[in-house]
């Protein structure tokens, strides 16, 4: 089974509620109704009921148990979604009229404090909406994970008949969010992806930090902040496998790691499924090479470092992006 498939499949074995906000979005409604039919995750759509429920008619008939419109000008909840958020983010938002005007204005801000409130388990947006949207919804109103200390943006990378890896599959990080991470952000980014790696797939991960260098072979303040960032990491999770800092041969190919005597004794070398980029540059530039030159598939960005489960959308994605978005989504709410 590809990974694909088994993320879908073990979505199907713990129901979790995944809010979708852009129902204006026709990529959006039908992989919400594709969802509901294949009982993948038990969805609530935002938006005009009678508009929505008639453009997903249009996909045919659907299960009312497992989807859920509601309309955020006319529902019940949200003067107290307004009030919480509100305590939560004062100074953003310093009275409830403030924030009843962005959750109205964005209804991600909604749905994020919906999963905020665990009236549903976490959210899937960015179809029509930038990621810096997405991304301050999700940490205005989901918050950051003290243990982890920041969010980040990760992509699970499946490359088909690759050797590298788990057999071709990856998680790489930050691709979306932090432009220059510092030693303790970059600890942070690396065992976030980490677990999602373990919540996901039930395998080991082997966390490479990268850089220009193996384990000193250059010199210079950018491959300090790594060196630093695997010993914050090590700190923060002493279970993880992490190790660094590493060429990206060095952490993939096990001919390369045994060669390189300072690396070929390390558990992480020439074994990686788990790449953490040392800024935001590599990190995107890293990941749609990846995807365009090997034809890899790329889902995400996965918003990871916050206390509930959310996923953000390339504008460009296509139906199946969507439903793995919220497959993903509804796995990691299974381990909340």
């Amino acid at each position: 089974m590809d990974p694909i498939t088994f993320i879908r499949e073990k979505a199907k074995k713990n129901l979790k509620k995944i809010v979708l906000p852009e129902t204006d979005d026709v990529r959006v409604l039908e992989a919400g109704f594709r969802v509901a039919a294949e009982k993948i995750a038990k969805l609530i759509f935002l938006g005009d009921a009678g508009i929505t429920k008639k453009n997903l008619l249009k996909f045919g008939r659907y299960d009312e148990n497992v989807i859920e419109i509601v309309d955020p000008k006319t529902s019940d909840l949200l003067d107290g979604l307004a009030k919480k958020l509100c305590q939560k983010r004062h100074n953003k938002y310093p009275d409830e009229q403030s924030a009843k005007k962005v959750m109205l204005d964005n209804y991600v801000f909604f749905g994020a404090m919906m999963a905020s409130e665990d009236l549903a388990d976490g959210f899937v947006a960015g179809a029509s909406h930038k990621t810096s949207d997405v991304a301050r919804a999700a940490i205005h109103c989901l918050e950051v994970d003290e243990l982890i200390g920041v969010a980040s943006g990760s992509f699970v990378m499946y490359i088909e008949n690759s050797h590298y890896g788990d057999d071709g599959l990856f998680i790489f990080a930050d691709c979306g969010l932090l432009p220059d991470p510092n030693p303790r952000q970059l600890a942070g980014i690396a065992v976030s992806s980490a677990v999602l790696y373990r919540q996901l797939f039930d395998k080991e991960p082997h966390v490479a930090m990268l850089s220009y260098s193996t384990k000193s072979s250059a010199q210079g303040q950018l491959v300090d902040k790594v060196k630093k960032g695997v010993e914050e990491a090590r700190i923060l999770a002493p279970d993880i496998m992490v190790d660094g800092e590493f060429q990206v041969d060095s952490a993939l190919d096990p001919e390369v790691a045994e060669i390189k005597t300072s690396i070929k004794d390390s558990k992480v070398a020439g074994r990686a499924n788990v790449l953490i980029f040392p800024n935001l540059d590599s990190g995107n530039i890293g990941y749609k090479l990846v995807q365009r030159l090997a034809n890899a598939r790329a889902i995400g960005p996965l918003i990871q470092g916050l206390k509930k489960p959310c996923s953000d959308l390339s504008r460009g994605c296509i139906v199946d992006d969507v439903i793995d978005a919220i497959a993903i989504t509804a796995v990691r709410a299974q381990s909340k």
